[in-house]
C-alpha cells in the first residue's frame, strides 16, 4: 500500500515543498503548496507524521498542523543537512527532512505553545534593547574620543560623558553637542524600556516556575 505515513515539509515565506513517503521510505508525492493551500492539503491527508526544520514560523505551523490530528516533529536544521543527497533545493530539502525524521536516534524540538513563544519574545526584546543601548554608548564614546573626552566602557560611566558635554567650559563644536544629546536622549528611552521589561520579568518569575 502506498499510504503516506510521513510528510517532510520545507517551509518558506510563500511556497512550501512537501514530500510524502510510506513507512518504508518510498516516495508517494512531491508537491509545491502556497501558504493558502498548505493546511487544506494536510487536512485531506490521513493522520501521519509531519516533519519540519525548527526554524522561523515552524512552531506556529506545528500548532496548526497538530489541530488537524497529525503528529509534528521539528528537527534542528543542522541534523537535516547530512540527509540532503543531491543538489540543495526545496524538493531535496523536504525529502531530507522526511528521511531524518524517521531515524530512531534523531533529536526533536518540542512544539512551543503561543504562550511559551510570547515569553521567549520578552527575553529576546530585552536582549535587543540591551545590545542597542551598548551600541549607542560605544558610538558616543567613539565620537567624543575624537575630541579628547574619554570615559571607560560601560553604561555606568555615561553620566561622566554627559557632565562634560553640558559643562559650561565645554568647547565642543555645537553640532557635536547637539548630536551627543540625541545619543543621550535615545539612550534614556531605551534604558527606560529595558527597566520596564526587567520589572515585568521579575513580577512574572514570582508566579511562574
Amino acid at each position: 500500500m502506498n499510504e503516506v505515513t510521513m510528510i517532510g515539509v520545507d517551509l518558506a515565506k510563500s511556497v512550501f515543498q512537501a514530500h510524502g513517503a510510506t513507512a518504508v521510505g518510498e516516495p508517494v508525492f512531491r508537491k509545491k503548496l502556497s501558504r493558502g493551500q498548505f493546511l487544506k492539503f494536510l487536512s485531506e491527508q490521513p493522520p501521519c507524521v509531519v516533519a519540519m526544520e525548527a526554524c522561523a514560523s515552524s512552531h506556529y505551523w506545528g500548532r496548526e498542523i497538530m489541530k488537524l490530528g497529525h503528529e509534528v516533529r521539528l528537527i534542528p536544521p543542522i541534523y537535516v543537512k547530512p540527509f540532503v543527497k543531491r543538489q540543495k533545493n526545496d524538493a531535496n530539502d523536504a525529502e531530507a527532512i522526511a528521511e531524518a525524521a524517521v531515524r530512531p536516534t534523531m533529536r526533536f524540538v518540542p512544539v512551543k505553545s503561543a504562550e511559551q513563544q510570547s515569553r521567549s519574545m520578552v527575553f529576546k526584546t530585552r536582549d535587543l534593547f540591551v545590545r542597542q543601548r551598548n551600541a549607542i554608548i560605544n558610538a558616543l564614546r567613539g565620537h567624543l574620543m575624537e575630541y579628547g573626552i574619554i570615559a571607560p566602557p560601560g553604561r555606568n560611566f555615561v553620566k561622566k560623558l554627559a557632565e562634560q558635554i553640558e559643562s559650561p567650559d565645554c568647547d565642543l563644536p555645537s553640532i557635536v553637542i547637539e548630536l551627543s544629546r540625541v545619543h543621550l536622549d535615545q539612550l534614556s528611552v531605551i534604558t527606560d524600556k529595558v527597566v520596564a521589561i526587567e520589572r515585568r520579568l521579575k513580577e512574572e518569575s514570582k508566579s511562574d516556575p
